[in-house]
């Protein structure tokens, strides 16, 4: 039976946030945004292995917010795909092994899409990942910013995370990717690039990344109603 990886990649500073801190050590709900989602992920795979990728210099972490018995600290990269990397390096994983990669500021994501997403990454030999199909009209804006003309939305959809996959293919992928110079921003363009094709498993559209200051309102109010959702028996 293959073994499950979670890595998480947790380096990035969160500039657009302005504030004093990385966004993932932000408060919600009186914690902070990484406590919530590692405990999101422990729910849904309390026997996973996680791999945090941290910033060498970050003094914010704490150890005690890890709810993982099996976990280990590897260090962040300049880009995600490098933290990405580091974590693929450091790890002794089988070649079959699943790997899901999440970004620390999604807390919001829920048991239901997790364990959807781990069945797709099992069966589909291309990996899978969260997405949502797009609902808005998508505009094309030119080099002044003008609204040049509207795209056509059929086929397209919202990457999101956790994005899934075998272990030896998705560690080709980044090798492939940092060997040709190329920058990825998140795990399937990279395996798409050698000619796969992840399944797009619909997820849920309050799967938020806190990326700038009104994200925190709307993700404690998005927490807040998924707990008021949740059968009593299920909490």
């Amino acid at each position: 039976m293959s073994q499950t990886w979670l890595v998480v990649p947790a380096a990035g500073q969160g500039r657009r946030m302005g504030a004093d801190k990385p966004k993932q050590y932000l408060r919600l709900a009186d914690q902070p945004i990484l406590l919530h989602t590692l405990a999101r992920l422990h729910d849904a795979f309390p026997d996973a292995r996680l791999v945090l990728c941290l910033d060498d210099d970050d003094h914010w972490f704490a150890p005690q917010w890890v709810p993982f018995n099996d976990w280990q600290r590897v260090p962040g990269g300049c880009e995600r795909m490098d933290s990405v990397l580091n974590a693929l390096h450091a790890i002794e994983a089988q070649d079959d092994d699943i790997v899901l990669v999440h970004d620390v500021a999604r807390p919001c994501i829920t048991a239901c899409d997790l364990h959807a997403l781990y069945q797709a990454v099992a069966t589909h030999p291309g990996g899978a990942l969260l997405a949502m199909p797009v609902a808005d009209t998508m505009k094309r804006a030119d080099a002044q910013g003008l609204s040049a003309r509207t795209e056509p939305r059929d086929g397209l959809w919202h990457a999101l995370t956790p994005q899934g996959f075998r272990y030896a293919l998705l560690r080709r992928a980044l090798e492939t990717a940092r060997h040709q110079n190329t920058l990825v921003t998140d795990e399937a363009s990279a395996v798409e690039a050698l000619g796969e094709r992840p399944q797009l498993v619909s997820g849920r559209r309050d799967n938020l990344k806190v990326t700038h200051p009104d994200d925190l309102a709307l993700a404690a109010a998005i927490m807040t109603a998924q707990i008021d959702h949740t059968p009593a028996r299920s909490r």
